[in-house]
């Protein structure tokens, strides 16, 4: 399993992340067995979010966790907080401690390794969100902290009151879902690709030894679903294939590959439940894409070289 520093801890973590947002759609054996083969498979560390079925993967997954002869401490587990489904973003002091108090409970924790802030808030006070910080890493609840889906300058303010270190930014990246790295290729261009959406905030990232946990890594969009064996990315897909064949593995590996060759040094968010698919998401860890390879994946996606 290829392993990638976290942020500036230098701590080393597998590149592929378990994302348990659909941990629910098993049985508690079902889910203990799920996380023996994923720590098997060198995979340590596993993302959920206080709103994943509303709490009842979290709850799932503490169950299932003592089932297992896996020590705590050998395991990263991270989750997010913030969003109230359907009614607001809530990242006040209040809402931030009391998410992570209710998801320990419910992982039967004493503490994450990592709390993301899942969205941005608009009406979000960096000060409380900072208080909430200190209490949460003087309690010994949470060791590091980091965020979710958010922009450089949204950083760049929470940093201005923030002590802890930000060593993550979970954002939505794929090979069909590549704008923050096409507005970078074409710039001073009058493309679609030119339109910078997000600020710089791969290289933003880079700069600042902020990991990147790459979300939905076979999909586009948030509506559309996944890309993989999709008409609509025909052309993509058919490079997937081409290449995949080459290397005698499957599109879904390649497509992994293509975000783990990224010298960003990445972490990929598998969220699928299905043994089979998980076990090839990770073994792209074994693939090494040539540039070639990788920027004809990124064409065939329909970007652009200038």
């Amino acid at each position: 399993m290829k392993t990638v520093t976290l942020g500036n801890t230098g701590i080393q973590v597998s590149a592929i992340v378990s994302g348990c947002m659909r941990l629910n759609s098993l049985d508690v054996g079902e889910a203990a067995g799920y996380i023996e083969k994923a720590v098997a498979s060198g995979v340590n560390y596993f993302d959920h979010a206080d709103i994943y079925a509303s709490g009842a993967c979290e709850e799932l997954f503490g169950r299932a966790l003592a089932m297992t002869k896996i020590k705590r401490e050998d395991i990263f587990v991270q989750s997010k907080c913030g969003i109230v489904p359907g009614v607001m973003y809530d990242l006040s002091k209040k809402h931030i401690i009391s998410s992570v108090e209710q998801s320990l409970k419910r992982l039967r924790m004493d503490y994450l390794d990592t709390l993301l802030l899942h969205r941005p808030d608009a009406l979000m006070d960096p000060e409380e969100v900072a208080e909430a910080f200190e209490i949460l890493e003087k309690e010994g609840k949470v060791r590091f902290f980091g965020v979710s889906n958010m922009k450089p300058m949204q950083v760049e303010l929470l940093k201005k009151h923030v002590k802890q270190p930000l060593v993550i930014n979970q954002l939505q990246l794929s090979a069909a879902h590549s704008s923050m790295i096409s507005n970078g290729m074409e710039v001073n261009m009058l493309t679609d690709g030119a339109v910078d959406r997000d600020g710089s905030v791969l290289d933003y990232c880079r700069l600042k030894n902020m990991t990147i946990q790459a979300w939905s890594p076979f999909q586009y969009g948030m509506i559309k679903g996944p890309f993989l064996l999709n008409d609509e990315f025909s052309v993509l897909n058919g490079k997937l294939k081409e290449i995949a064949e080459m290397h005698g593995v499957s599109t879904t590996i390649i497509a992994t590959a293509w975000l783990l060759r990224h010298p960003a040094n990445m972490q990929v968010l598998a969220g699928t439940m299905n043994p089979k698919r998980f076990e090839e998401v990770c073994k792209a860890c074994e693939i090494q894409l040539d540039r070639q390879e990788w920027y004809q994946i990124y064409m065939a996606a329909g970007n652009i070289l200038p």
